[in-house]
């Protein structure tokens, strides 16, 4: 039996998802918004969150992040009917542990939530440990670029720009690695390490991601890609392999 915390605004899918919860042997607190739904969930300990996107007062993602701040490793499900490469990026980056799309199938969602359920609930000799992220600034002088790590901020020219945690690893393992061609298997360790790998097209989504924030219209362009091989940190204005 898992303690489950439901974080949804449509009370018709509450309801019924409440019902099946419960006759499934969970306990299930639900809130109607996101704001309170933070506030029962930092209120009391649960083994699972399932989190709507699009919620009234504070959004599912939003949600996630201020629980990822607090330090409640809580697994969370977040509901969407989002869909784009883009959205799902974003939703994991937000510390969401998985994400299933609107409409969804029970089945479906009953499978996620015992896996999710089973994570939660390992012993911690049972948690596989990995290797904090290295928290050094990290700069490239011949592009005017910087990388705060521990704050997730990269400074280019002067200029100020928030990064995501996954975006932050990538620069990172791109300014230590200027000019080497990095795999996709090279970028799969460096971002996942030994967690379950998402789907292919990730690694092009993050470095779209990326380069939107980095990389200016006039500039020549800072990643590149190397085709079969993988991608590429310039400091020249060379052109794509």
């Amino acid at each position: 039996m898992a303690k489950v915390l439901l974080v949804d605004d449509e009370m018709a899918l509450t309801d019924s998802l409440g019902r099946v919860f419960r006759r499934e042997g969970h306990e299930v607190v639900i809130a109607g918004d996101g704001a309170a739904g933070y506030e029962l969930a930092i209120a009391d300990t649960y083994d699972l969150f399932i989190v709507d996107w699009m919620l009234p007062e504070l959004s599912g993602v939003d949600l996630c992040q201020r629980l990822r701040q607090r330090g409640i490793a809580t697994p969370v499900l977040l509901l969407t009917a989002k869909d784009t490469i883009d959205d799902r990026v974003q939703g994991l980056d937000a510390g969401a542990d998985d994400y299933l799309v609107k409409p969804f199938e029970l089945r479906e969602l009953l499978a996620r939530v015992r896996a999710l359920v089973r994570r939660s609930q390992l012993q911690p000799s049972e948690v596989p440990v990995e290797s904090p992220p290295e928290e050094s600034p990290v700069a490239n002088e011949q592009t005017g670029l910087r990388l705060d790590v521990r704050n997730r901020v990269a400074y280019h020219h002067g200029r100020a720009i928030e990064l995501s945690d996954k975006e932050t690893q990538l620069l990172a393992l791109f300014l230590r690695s200027p000019q080497q061609v990095l795999t996709h298997d090279d970028i799969y360790q460096a971002l996942w390490g030994s967690k379950k790998r998402p789907s292919s097209n990730a690694i092009a989504a993050q470095i779209r991601l990326l380069r939107r924030k980095i990389e200016q219209p006039s500039d020549p362009p800072l990643i590149r890609s190397v085709y079969g091989k993988g991608y590429r940190f310039n400091m020249g204005d060379t052109k794509a392999e």
